[in-house]
């Protein structure tokens, strides 16, 4: 017996929950300036109910070789990565025009 998705009732293979809940975000992307005139890069308005933001964090950390954290629905990443935030976002099936970089 296949596993079945509760939102849509499509086998699991099948759904695209996910992938729509995806595209239907607003993220935004900015700098905030840190102690000791250090930058970071937050990226705020993630879903935490249909992405796992942890799990986000630690892929986002990893391409982009930095360290960084997840908290209050945010993704902090020590450094400047607006672009490249944008870039791997896109590439994890986000929609590029509801990514605002500012």
């Amino acid at each position: 017996m296949q596993d079945i998705c509760n939102k849509c009732g499509l086998p699991r293979d099948l759904c695209v929950c996910e992938t729509i809940s995806r595209e239907a975000q607003h993220i935004d992307i900015c700098y905030v300036k840190k102690r000791f005139g250090k930058f970071s890069t937050v990226i705020k308005g993630i879903d935490p109910k249909a992405t796992d933001i942890k799990q986000l964090a630690k892929t986002l950390k990893g391409k982009l070789a930095c360290g960084g954290t997840s908290k209050n629905n945010m993704i902090e990443l020590q450094g400047r990565h607006k672009e490249e935030c944008k870039k791997l976002l896109v590439g994890l099936g986000f929609n590029e025009d509801s990514i605002i970089v500012s």
